[in-house]
């Protein structure tokens, strides 16, 4: 039986609402808001947030609050809770993604303590990694994570298979960037050196010139032409690490807030493991190249994820926007 005072269960749900923020999403745009009301967290997307010209549909928005509902039900576990979570709960409000409730007592496992200090120590690596190999038994680890949030993570062992998918990377962000609107929907979430700004992406978060991986998988092109970065990559070989893709059966709203949750699920795993991860999404948001995708990699599932694990010594500072502005308390 919960004893706790309405005082402290709200301070459980500011700290969860808290850990969700630490969530990743595309270009760190952070596409969610929050409401509690009692004890309640309603989880809804901020569409003024999403990509309208690189995410049309709200895929990537969807994955990056699904990767935000797995914080709070982590967080909410953590504090002594067992989270009572439904998703899309009203078909009549499509923002609000996921409602949570903290449910009977429970005591944290070493598990749900370990995780849990990993929601602020993840970092998203934008570089090669270095040449130290990823242990199988840590990628087989990963993929039971997904699994169990109810996506598949395949590691791809071919090594024609990741020629295709590095070329393919590097054919979309080639077509991509000569895309005006989508560069110009990059600059908005570009962060020069010395912004203030919480959320995009800072100029210290990417190597200012990059090493080719070989095979090589084409980065995002953050600086635009400015000399913006970091020196790290240098310290960093061209090993791509190990490549995997993160695929659901369906390709429902639903299926996208699951993709997020296995997504996040995998990264505390690896951070814990000592392994740092790199995303590519470009060929994603082609709707020909997902298709090539799907049906001559991903046996016919949905690829909502290609991304690349490996060793790095990178410890920049996260950036993320205060608890205020997301959340709003009733």
């Amino acid at each position: 039986m919960n004893t706790r005072t309405g005082e402290e269960i709200a301070s459980v749900l500011r700290t969860a609402v808290r850990a969700a923020t630490w969530a990743p999403s595309v270009h760190n745009t952070q596409p969610w808001s929050f409401v509690v009301e009692g004890d309640e967290i309603a989880l809804r997307a901020d569409s003024d947030r999403k990509l309208r010209v690189g995410d049309p549909a709200g895929r990537e928005m969807l994955i990056s609050c699904g990767a935000a509902l797995t914080n709070v039900r982590l967080a909410l576990r953590a504090l002594g809770h067992e989270p009572r979570v439904r998703v899309l709960p009203d078909p009549d409000r499509p923002a609000l993604l996921a409602t949570v409730r903290p449910g009977a007592a429970v005591a944290a496992d070493e598990d749900t303590r370990l995780l849990y200090a990993e929601i602020e120590r993840r970092r998203t690596h934008r570089a090669g990694f270095t040449r130290l190999p990823v242990p199988e038994r840590l990628v087989e680890a990963l993929v039971a994570e997904a699994s169990a949030e109810g996506a598949h993570l395949t590691p791809v062992r071919s090594e024609a298979a990741i020629r295709v998918l590095a070329a393919i990377t590097c054919a979309a962000q080639d077509v991509q960037s000569q895309d005006r609107r989508l560069s110009l929907e990059m600059i908005r979430w570009a962060r020069p050196p010395g912004s203030h700004r919480r959320d995009g992406v800072p100029a210290e978060s990417y190597p200012r010139v990059p090493r080719r991986t070989r095979p090589h998988f084409a980065q995002r092109d953050y600086g635009q032409g400015h000399p913006w970065g970091n020196d790290a990559d240098q310290f960093f070989s061209v090993s791509v690490g190990a490549v995997a893709l993160l695929t659901t059966r369906g390709d429902s709203r639903q299926d996208w807030i699951t993709a997020g949750r296995a997504l996040q699920r995998v990264l505390l795993h690896a951070s814990a493991l000592g392994l740092s991860a790199a995303f590519h999404t470009q060929a994603l948001e082609m709707f020909h190249l997902r298709e090539f995708l799907r049906h001559e990699l991903c046996s016919d599932e949905y690829p909502q994820m290609i991304m690349r694990l490996g060793i790095t010594f990178d410890d920049g500072e996260g950036v993320r926007r205060p608890v205020a502005e997301v959340l709003e308390e009733r």
